[in-house]
């Protein structure tokens, strides 16, 4: 067998499966959008691999501004939908849509709630019985046999991230509001963290005028080895120079004093002002061909008032 081809198989059936389902949207997602937009909160449930995915949904939900939690089926029948309330959504995930637990709750929610339902059977009892019926076309499952859930539960997690952002827009959910559910780790201190509490700044910041001469700049990069040199005129940042661009000027130059600073270093580099956010930054160094290790800091008038490089940034989420 040739384990990788059998990969990409699975790979590309579910790739082209999610082009199918992207395609088949309708205005019923539009309305289940609004429907949770709307609700006070959103109740998912789900049995075995949909009752993972309806988890999964309902964390991304609650991450991003929609008040949501997962209610198993049988625990709600025995006492758990007390945390069910009118104003709420409730969505119901079976790609069979006949799931027994899901169709014993089915009458309690609805007395209570409009209901959603995610399925790949369109002439099921929850598709035919929900007020939303959001279809999932499933060809087949990308497993050998067809029978695991495989491509069905990536459209339907996939689906669950479509809603998600589609109300996240609609909301108007902003990166300073995301940062409110994320106050731990490396997304919090992306999203609060701004480059003027991690950068280099005054004596530190390895700085030249652009006429001075290359051993001039050799030694203040030594004595601030921060990896770059910024070099400005009259204040005014005007170009920057790396340790490689000083690397491959010693091998391009046979005499030290025949090298221009105006000659290596990279004119108008991409900066970022004190107030970005870390997370925004990181982003301007590594999306790029090329990334960049180090990015000067500039005020409004384009002075240098500081350098940050990626390894303070990635170290100010530790």
């Amino acid at each position: 067998m040739d384990i990788l081809k059998e990969a990409q198989r699975v790979l590309k059936e579910e790739s082209n499966a999610l082009q199918v389902l992207s395609s088949s949207l309708d205005d019923n997602f539009i309305e289940a959008c609004t429907e949770i937009k709307n609700a006070k909160k959103v109740i998912i449930s789900g049995v075995g691999k949909s009752g993972i995915v309806g988890k999964k949904i309902a964390a991304t939900f609650s991450s991003v501004g929609i008040p949501s939690l997962f209610l198993h089926p049988v625990e709600a029948l025995h006492g758990d939908l007390g945390i069910v309330n009118e104003g709420d959504v409730s969505i119901l995930i079976s790609k069979s849509g006949t799931t027994d637990e899901l169709l014993l709750l089915f009458p309690y929610l609805k007395k209570r709630t409009n209901i959603i339902s995610i399925t790949t059977n369109s002439e099921s009892f929850l598709a035919k019985k929900s007020d939303i019926h959001i279809y999932i076309p499933l060809e087949r499952e990308a497993c050998p046999i067809e029978l695991a859930p495989t491509t069905s539960t990536t459209l339907t997690m996939a689906l669950g991230d479509a809603i998600a952002a589609t109300v996240m827009k609609l909301n108007g959910f902003k990166e300073s509001d995301f940062a409110l559910n994320h106050p731990l780790g490396q997304l919090g201190k992306n999203l609060t963290v701004t480059v003027g509490d991690v950068m280099h700044k005054n004596n530190s910041i390895p700085i030249i005028e652009l006429s001075s001469s290359f051993k001039d700049a050799l030694i203040v990069m030594t004595d601030k080895p921060l990896g770059c040199l910024c070099v400005v005129e009259n204040n005014t940042l005007v170009g920057i120079i790396t340790d490689g661009d000083t690397r491959r000027a010693l091998n391009r130059y046979n005499v030290i004093s025949d090298i221009q600073i105006n000659d290596i270093m990279t004119s108008n580099p991409i900066t970022v002002e004190a107030d970005t956010l870390v997370g925004r930054a990181l982003s301007i160094m590594e999306n790029r061909k090329s990334q960049i290790n180090v990015l000067p800091v500039v005020d409004k008038d384009n002075k240098c008032i500081g350098v940050v490089r990626i390894h303070d940034l990635i170290k100010s989420g530790m």
